[in-house]
């Protein structure tokens, strides 16, 4: 599993990279190996308004349908539009396959670094 020093975790696994006031959000790792081989992307608009611990979005896999959930409140500036036709992306580099850039940042989840996301994806696996 991979757990990139520079992004922040949420608990509900995704990732995120705030630079220049400009949140780029992704599904991690741990994710998507937890759901298998990933079929479908829904995302929002250009202009949504996304908000803390609300679903963005949603990932449909082999096994289910699961909500992806923001880590920030913002506005999307931009969708990654090659997830719609190639899905498969988030499992083959989760990192580099981001879902939705977002600006006007009013808020963030309680984010993880990456030791306290990768010790929380222990404990997750223990269940």
């Amino acid at each position: 599993m991979n757990f990139p020093n520079e992004l922040r975790y949420s608990r509900s696994h995704e990732w995120v990279r705030i630079e220049d006031g400009i949140a780029t959000i992704g599904l991690t790792d741990y994710a998507q190996h937890e759901l298998g081989d990933l079929v479908f992307v829904n995302l929002p608009e250009e202009g949504d308004e996304l908000t803390a611990g609300e679903a963005l979005g949603d990932v449909e896999s082999v096994k289910a349908v699961s909500d992806v959930y923001s880590p920030v409140s913002g506005t999307v500036t931009e969708i990654n539009e090659e997830l719609l036709d190639h899905p498969e992306q988030i499992n083959e580099a989760p990192y580099e396959a981001w879902f939705v850039k977002a600006e006007n940042i009013t808020e963030e989840e309680e984010l993880l670094d990456a030791a306290a996301y990768e010790a929380f994806c222990e404990e997750e696996s223990k269940k």
